[in-house]
């Protein structure tokens, strides 16, 4: 079966326009960008899919070893695009994806053109003259409430993700969490929580936009600013929404983020 097959690709609009790529976060699939994704079909070919132990993933995917580190999801990541011949993408990764799309990026730099990082953090953890977010004891708390109670852990951290002001969004988060194997869930939490890409973001050739939502319980302003300033090439602009979900929360200004830029760097391109 094929890598695409595999990871539920779907594939829309002219397929000999410039190509976006979709990546969505933890525990999540390729349904969290169904308001933005459309918005660029008209004229990009628009490319999604699951991540191993995501979504509509097969089972098959996902290996506990591999994916005990983002490079394992990387690997996958230019995997498929060498086995869809894509190159010079305009990658856009949510949350983790952010780092896992960096890496894609260094790794690959012909597969990528741009960078669009969305709410993206180098590291969730404090560390020293570092504001990540998290205590070490908020990940041991989380962390240890997901593997001790499998039913337990998607409410608070729905809450967290989706922020204050959006039920809906909670609610939403919360099912496709709770639609997760709960072993994935927890592995793919504590490679995310745990790791620090702080030290690859200067590496990054492409240049790149970072959308931050004004305010982020898990991937705060001073994270967002962090890799604004490690990366060579990189714009950076905030949402007006709460929550580290502003494809759910503003999905309209996301996506007007996102043209806007592109926009920009293909004018800047051909002047």
């Amino acid at each position: 079966m094929a890598l695409a097959q595999r990871l539920n690709v779907a594939a829309r609009g002219p397929a000999d326009a410039r190509t976006i790529v979709f990546v969505h976060g933890f525990g999540c699939g390729q349904d969290m960008w169904r308001h933005v994704a459309p918005e660029f079909e008209r004229d990009h070919r628009v490319v999604l899919f699951d991540l191993p132990g995501s979504g509509e993933a097969d089972a098959s995917t996902y290996d506990t070893i591999r994916h005990g580190r983002l490079e394992g999801y990387r690997d996958d990541i230019i995997a498929l695009l060498d086995e869809l011949d894509l190159h010079a993408v305009v990658l856009v990764g949510h949350s983790v994806s952010a780092m896992i799309a960096v890496l894609v990026q260094i790794a690959r730099p012909d597969l990528v053109e741009r960078l669009v990082l969305v709410t993206p953090s180098a590291r969730y953890l404090n560390d020293v003259d570092y504001v990540g977010g998290f205590g070490e004891a908020d990940i041991d708390e989380l962390l240890d409430l997901m593997s001790r109670n499998h039913l337990g852990w998607q409410d608070p951290l729905a809450a967290l993700v989706a922020g204050s002001d959006s039920s809906a969004v909670k609610d939403e988060l919360e099912r496709v969490f709770c639609r997760t194997r709960p072993e994935i869930a927890a592995e793919f939490a504590a490679v995310t929580f745990r790791g620090d890409n702080r030290a690859d973001l200067p590496h990054v050739s492409a240049p790149t936009l970072v959308l931050q939502s004004r305010e982020d319980s898990v991937a705060p302003l001073t994270a967002g600013l962090y890799v604004k300033e490690a990366v060579p090439d990189c714009a950076f602009e905030i949402l007006e929404t709460r929550g580290h979900c502003p494809q759910l929360s503003v999905p309209h200004e996301t996506a007007a983020a996102i043209r806007r830029y592109l926009d920009v760097s293909v004018n800047s391109r051909t002047a």
